[in-house]
C-alpha cells in the first residue's frame, strides 16, 4: 500500500485512466462487431456506414494512446478488406 500523498494520488489517477481506457476499448470492439454483424447480414450500405463509424472510433482510440497507431491502421485495413471481399462476391 502506498504511503506518500503523491503515490496515493497516482493510484487514484491510474484507476481513472484504466476505467476510461477500458471504456474506449469496449466502444471500439462494439463498433467493429456492429460492422461485422451488418456485413454478415448482407446489408452492404449499412456495413459501409458502420465501417465509417468504426474507423472513426478506431482512430480516436489510437489518438488517445489506448492502442498503437499501427494496430489501428491494421484493424481498419482488415475491415476494409472484408467489405471489399463481400462486395466482390
Amino acid at each position: 500500500m502506498a504511503h506518500s500523498v503523491s503515490a496515493k494520488k497516482r493510484i487514484r489517477q491510474n484507476q481513472t485512466h484504466r476505467a476510461r481506457n477500458r471504456w474506449r476499448l469496449r466502444t471500439m470492439r462494439e463498433a467493429i462487431k456492429e460492422f461485422q454483424t451488418k456485413l454478415s447480414a448482407g446489408d452492404n450500405s449499412g456495413a459501409q456506414d458502420a465501417l465509417k463509424t468504426a474507423c472513426a472510433v478506431i482512430d480516436k482510440t489510437a489518438q488517445k494512446g489506448v492502442i498503437h497507431k499501427g494496430q489501428a491502421a491494421r484493424r481498419k485495413s482488415r475491415l476494409n478488406a472484408q467489405l471489399k471481399a463481400k462486395a466482390a462476391s
